[in-house]
């Protein structure tokens, strides 16, 4: 093995995912790795579109977004790339935008009820 490919043992330790959702990326067809018999070697290529899923889900992308995001490349180019990138950003920067506002409420609406509880734990 060269240092380019790593092993599907050292993939999940690199990126911290389990066994299962390694295999499940690569069912879903996220991930191709090289096959050489039973074992499965991730090159700069799957290691670079890994990094690419795990932040897009940390973003709250859908695997499916990523999936379809991801073959836009192969069958159009990087240009329709970016433009459906931007598309995708914009539409969920609009929801953590709205989720965001939604804690801030909620997390207001908290503070002054324990505030009321400690006035009320004063009085006593």
């Amino acid at each position: 093995m060269t240092d380019t490919r790593l092993s599907f043992k050292e993939m999940c330790a690199r990126f911290d995912v389990t066994p299962r959702t390694l295999r499940y990326y690569e069912y879903i067809e996220l991930l191709a790795p090289e096959k050489e018999g039973r074992a499965r070697f991730y090159g700069p290529r799957e290691v670079a579109r890994m990094k690419l899923i795990l932040r897009g889900r940390r973003f709250g992308f859908s695997l499916e977004e990523i999936r379809q995001w991801l073959l836009i490349y192969g069958k159009k180019g990087e240009r329709p790339q970016l433009e459906a990138w931007l598309q995708l950003a914009d539409r969920q920067l609009q929801a953590l935008d709205k989720q965001k506002a939604e804690l801030d409420a909620s997390i207001a609406d908290l503070r002054a009820l324990r505030e009321t509880a400690v006035a009320e734990l004063d009085k006593l």
